[in-house]
This record gives structure tokens, sequence and C-alpha cells, in this order.
């Protein structure tokens, strides 16, 4: 999810009443059906929207750091089912470096393409060349991977999300270090100026924009990471947006805001097709609002979908499950019973603890350095520090050990199966980590593992001024 598609799924979960007819049908712009996929899904229960970042530099968004170039481009986007009862909803993003086949698609001068194989998903907003954009062409992806028709798909631009927080009084957030400029833009070699200092703080324009697409600064610095920061924003958008209550004088300059940002597809062309479909969720909650990003695995520097868990989750959309279901046969319990008589013993030590180790990325892949070092957190080794290795081109990941250290360092490749063990005269344990840790599958829903340390290990509460909240 980008900054722009927080936009869009904030118009389609708030938008709610007649009197924005007439204020808003002038502002809707729509792009042509005619490139729509002539093999489409079968429609099935509930609905789907496609939401689209876009990061073109057409407009007000040049201004605001949109993409380089005269041609629309897409940052990531998500696919939101809205359940059958009409109560839940499910938002799934796509990382836009997701290896995808891309169907057909059509041209401006009415051609079709050839379909490609391995394309990078947002490749697919980009044929044709246009500055608007292929919206077509991304739907017609997302239906040819997922199986699922997609019933509307709305583009929202930076100008807009930029005007909305505004608008809305700005968005609380909270970051755990300084990011400067330099973190906004590796290329500038440098530092630079103090852009969010540490701690809780309320962004909008343009600074909610560079939060919301921030990557280095923050979190373990990969696109994966950021989209977790993206979902978190949206749904403190959302609730500072009812926090003001569902009336006149609150929503409308909201929606005026999102309007004159959206390119939708003709079937939400007008303001009362919107709001007759905002309507239709209008009893969707917040809290019945789930978030997921497409199971995936890094594959090199890219990005690929892990299959059966992708297979499972389109599955379940399709028969309209909920993602509760997912993984226990559809009862959404564990299935292991507790007659709450057995005592629960005290934990083991984790395996882990008293070995100390440094991490280093083998690999161009970035963010790999701490999605091990969390991994080895969370198994109760110590990470002294993480860093980029001599060499980038390590295709084996390599346990290297100094004198007496050669027990420990073998607990360490049981984390790592396949990697090397090698002695040093150093001191310590070094993990230089390989193409081969950047292929392996997702353990889970998100990708490599980066799960929470354990108790004790890091920094603590008091050294964290978000220790308690969620920034990606």
């Amino acid at each position: 999810m980008t900054a722009a598609t927080t936009l869009a799924l904030l118009v389609l979960l708030v938008a709610g009443a007649g009197w924005l007819y007439l204020q808003l049908n002038g502002d809707i712009t729509t792009f042509g059906a005619d490139g729509l996929s002539r093999d489409r899904p079968a429609a099935g229960a509930g609905s789907n929207v496609l939401v689209i970042g876009s990061d073109s530099r057409a407009g007000g968004n040049r201004r605001l750091g949109g993409g380089e170039g005269d041609v629309g481009r897409s940052d990531t986007a998500f696919l939101l089912h809205v359940h059958g009862d009409g109560r839940h909803a499910l938002a799934v993003s796509f990382p836009r470096d997701t290896l995808v086949e891309i169907p057909p698609c059509r041209l401006p001068d009415g051609r079709w393409t050839p379909p490609r194989s391995a394309a990078m998903f947002n490749s697919a907003f980009t044929v044709g060349g246009t500055a608007k954009g292929n919206p077509a062409c991304t739907q017609n992806t997302v239906e040819a991977l997922t199986g699922l028709r997609v019933d509307h798909t709305v583009v929202v631009d930076f100008a807009g999300f930029a005007a909305l927080t505004t608008a809305v009084g700005g968005v609380p957030v909270c970051l755990p270090q300084d990011v400067h400029e330099g973190d906004l833009n590796p290329h500038l070699g440098a530092p630079g100026k103090l852009v969010f200092p540490r701690g809780p703080q309320t962004v909008s324009g343009q600074r909610a924009l560079d939060y919301v697409r921030l990557r280095h600064g923050l979190g373990d610095g990969s696109d994966i990471g950021r989209i977790k920061r993206q979902q978190a924003f949206t749904a403190a958008l959302v609730k500072k947006v009812r926090a003001r209550g569902m009336n006149p004088s609150a929503l409308l300059p909201l929606a005026r805001a999102a309007t004159a940002a959206l390119t939708v597809d003709p079937g939400l062309g007008t303001a009362d097709r919107l709001l007759a479909f905002a309507l239709s969720m209008k009893d969707v909650d917040l809290h019945d609002t789930k978030f997921r990003t497409l199971p995936w695995r890094y594959q090199g520097a890219r990005v690929a979908v892990v299959h059966p868990a992708a297979d499972e989750l389109w599955a379940a959309l399709r028969a309209d499950r909920t993602v509760d279901d997912l993984g226990t046969g559809g009862t959404g319990r564990s299935g292991t019973p507790d007659d709450g008589k057995a005592a629960t013993p005290p934990p083991p030590a984790p395996p882990g603890t008293g070995i100390a180790v440094t991490v280093h990325n083998g690999t161009t892949v970035p963010g790999l350095a701490a999605h091990a070092a969390a991994e080895l957190r969370a198994a109760g080794f110590t990470v002294l520090a993480t860093g980029t290795a001599g060499s980038q081109q390590h295709a084996t990941t390599l346990v290297a050990y100094g004198p007496g250290q050669q027990d420990r360092a073998r607990t360490v490749v049981q984390h790592f199966p396949g990697a090397l063990l090698q002695p040093t005269a150093a001191p310590g344990i070094a993990l230089t980590l390989g193409r081969d840790y950047a292929d392996r599958p997702a353990t889970g829903a998100g990708g490599p593992p980066a799960p929470p340390a354990p108790a004790g290990a890091g920094r603590s509460a008091a050294d964290d001024p978000c220790a308690d909240l969620s920034y990606g």
C-alpha cells in the first residue's frame, strides 16, 4: 500500500451522504474500459476493488516528488475484498517488485501486447507509456494472478493524498529514530538536514507523503517493511477521520480532496455511483478490516509469489471466507485441545542464549541483514552489529568463527540450512548472508522471518519511544 492508495481506501470506507452528490460530481475522472481483458474471471461472492497509487509527475504531483519522466507509474497497489456480509473486508497489498505474468494489454493505438513472463508487477501500469498510466493492464494482471474478478479499479495520486492529510488535521505517527534527508534520498551521499525527529508527532501534506514513502530510514530498508508502515498509517488515518464525525462540515473538505485525486473505472464514474458503492460498505468497521501482504519471498533483488500460500489466499477470497479461516481448515480455531488440567512448564532457554554474532549482507537484496538479525534475536542470540559485506556476490551463506567458537558457530548454522562453516583467526562469529538465504521461501504470509525480539533482547521500552506502537 502506498501513500496514494491510503487515500482511496479512506474514500471507500467513509464516503456516504447524499449531499455530496452535487458537490463532487464534476471532480471524478474515468479511464476507458476498452483495455480490459476479454477473458475475465466470473463474478463471485463479495466485491473486489483494485486500488493503485500513481507517482506520476503530472499536475500537482511534480512538486511533491512524483516519479521521473512523463510516463505514469504505480508505486504499489492493493486489492480490497469486501465480504458478502457487508461487515468485513481484507486489503491485500502487492509489492511492486513482485514477479508476475502480465497478460495481453491494450496500447493507445488499439493494438494488444503479447503476454510477458516474470515481469515486475508495477510495470503493468506503464504499458503504453502514457502519462496517466494503464490501470486496465494492472487490473488484467491482478485478475490473472488471483482468479478474482475486479469489480472496480481506482487510481489515486500524491497531490490528493497530501491534500487529504492536511484537511484531516494531520495523522499521528511515531518514529523510533531520527530521519534525515539522506534517508529520503540515499543518492544524496550525506545525512543532510533532520527531516523527522525521533518520537511521536503529527504529519500532514508533504511531510505525511515523505513519511509513507520513506524506505531507507525506518524498519528493515525494504519495500515490504514500508508496506507494513503504510498499512498502519491507513488505519490511523481512517480512525482520525471517523473521530472527527460523519457530518457534512467534517466530510466535505475530505471528500473534495479525495475525488479530485481519483481516476476510476466507468462503473464508478459519477458521484452517485461512487456514493452507492461507498454506502454498500458503510457497515464495514475499521476493526473488521484486515491487512495482508501477498505471500512472498525474495528472488534475487526481486520478489516472488509463494505457492501454495498465495493460492490458498485467493481461493479463500473466491469462496468469501475471512482470513481467520486460513490455515485452519475453515474452522478459525487451532484445533489443539486444552482441558486446563496440565500446568504449563517454564519455557526452555532460547538456543542462541549467550552466543554473539555480527551479521553482514553479502547480496544486493536490501534489508536482508535486518531480517536475519531479527531471526537471530528471536532465537536468543545477541546481534552485535549489522552491515554490508565487502562483496555482495555471495552465493552461499557463510559462518566464520574464531578460536574456541566452533560449537557456537554450529548452533548458528542450524538456523541457516546449507550455510558453510569457516574457521578464521579473528575472534567471535561473523555471519555473511548469501543468495541462498535471500531466495529461501517465506515462513508465513509476510516474507522472510522478521519476528520480534524476545523479552530483554535489544533496546528496552525506555530506549524506544515507539515501543508500544507499530511503525513498520
